[in-house]
């Protein structure tokens, strides 16, 4: 029987968990809590929380990276594993805002409009490609298979940097028409 690569076994998690997040947000981002009979106060104070978290990952995965290739693997794996925590943290606070409120529409006109939908629209996209990228990552790097997971890092680093940035971008040009 041929030896089964150590992140193998991690192959059906990675691709449950990265199906299934996905479609819990959209799933969850449609349910209302009111629609359930549930009287809750919009979470209105969220999305400067959640912009804010955003931000915070986009540096610590700026940081752990000036770590790594400054030789200070276990900062960069602790720094690694904080923005994999915030970036859980930002998504449970992202859901819980959108079950307790309505969507807020963007307000601007001419090119800022195109602007903000192709940013949101990029946002998301890489938002769902990026939870398979980060996840193999990272367990390349728990079976320590560094040179697999410097070659893929090289690839989930800028999208997750993106989506991190991206998030505060989105936030920054639609809080103006928070009601």
């Amino acid at each position: 029987m041929k030896n089964q690569n150590p992140t193998q076994k991690y192959n059906k998690w990675i691709l449950i968990v990265s199906i299934a997040i996905p479609v819990a947000v959209a799933a969850l981002f449609l349910v209302k809590l009111k629609d359930f009979g549930i009287n809750v106060t919009p979470l209105s104070f969220l999305p400067p929380i959640y912009a804010t978290i955003n931000a915070i990952t986009a540096i610590v995965l700026v940081s752990a990276v000036l770590a790594i290739k400054n030789g200070k693997r276990k900062l960069h794996e602790n720094l690694m594993k904080s923005a994999i925590a915030l970036s859980l943290a930002f998504l449970v606070m992202y859901v819980a805002y959108h079950m307790t409120a309505d969507s807020t529409k963007y307000g601007g006109e001419g090119m800022l409009k195109y602007a903000y939908f192709f940013i949101l629209i990029s946002h998301i996209l890489l938002s769902i490609a990026i939870i398979p990228l980060v996840l193999i990552t990272y367990v390349r790097a728990l079976a320590q298979q560094f040179d697999q997971h410097k070659k893929l890092a090289k690839i989930t680093f800028p999208i997750w940097l993106y989506v991190a940035v991206t998030g505060v971008v989105v936030y920054l040009m639609i809080a103006p028409y928070y009601v």
